[in-house]
């Protein structure tokens, strides 16, 4: 419980702290990757203050001077600092419209760049979208979450489409993200907080030039496909160590 208190202090301290310092330099970068920065180092505060350990491998399976769409598993709060602090490029999120409601932080994600959509609404949906590739075609890759939400159970959970109209109309190719080990961490049904080790692992990117939107749904089950082997794989590799 002590680790917990001392986690959840840190993260109101340094959300407030390094939110007001990204409100700041949004206000002389018309780029955001000042911002990006400083969300970097927020996310590496709250693990180091957390004790979590991340070991990150496939880095090399993507060129951080191209622009890409990220689409990662997604078990835990802890997963935006794991991915902010090791994802060796300048990224935006694509995130719910509630998080940028929150003081200081959202205006922190929107000096940064990042781009709400509300699933509430389809036509602001769609125009988050159309946000998101105009954001890939200037050069600046995305991060999404194709679930949508966390997992209950650790789980991959179904994915949502939005993700794959936008990789589709931007023609840039998905670099599916693994993460392993947020969900004991910290699981989406509490609030307390263990130290622990992460595993982050890059797949290879999967082109998406050749499709059409008509053909989304195919490329949607051919990423979950290759997330899924990929988890598997990670399981493995996790009993034989």
């Amino acid at each position: 419980m002590i680790q917990t208190a001392v986690s959840i202090v840190w993260v109101i301290f340094s959300t407030l702290f390094f939110g007001i310092l990204a409100i700041l330099a949004s206000l002389v970068s018309r780029t955001g990757n000042p911002v990006h920065i400083i969300a970097r180092i927020w996310g590496y505060s709250i693990l180091l203050v957390s004790r979590v350990r991340v070991r990150v491998t496939g880095q090399e399976n993507f060129d951080p001077s191209r622009p890409y769409i990220f689409m990662s598993n997604h078990q835990s709060n802890f997963d935006i600092p794991v991915l902010l602090a090791h994802l060796r490029c300048q990224f935006r999120w694509l995130a719910k419209a509630e998080l940028f409601r929150i003081p200081v932080f959202g205006r922190g994600m929107r000096g940064a760049g990042y781009i709400p959509i509300d699933r509430s609404d389809r036509r602001a949906a769609i125009r988050s979208l159309q946000t998101a590739a105009e954001t890939i075609r200037q050069g600046s890759s995305v991060m999404i979450f194709p679930e949508g939400t966390r997992s209950l159970d650790g789980n991959l959970r179904s994915f949502k489409k939005g993700g794959f109209v936008l990789a589709v109309d931007a023609g840039v190719p998905i670099v599916p993200v693994l993460i392993r080990g947020t969900f004991d961490i910290m699981p989406r049904s509490g609030l307390r907080i263990r130290p622990g080790r992460v595993w982050v692992r890059i797949l290879p990117p999967i082109e998406t030039a050749g499709y059409s939107r008509k053909q989304k749904d195919e490329l949607q089950a051919l990423v979950r496909e290759r997330m899924l082997a990929g988890q598997q794989e990670m399981t493995e590799d996790g009993r034989s160590c």
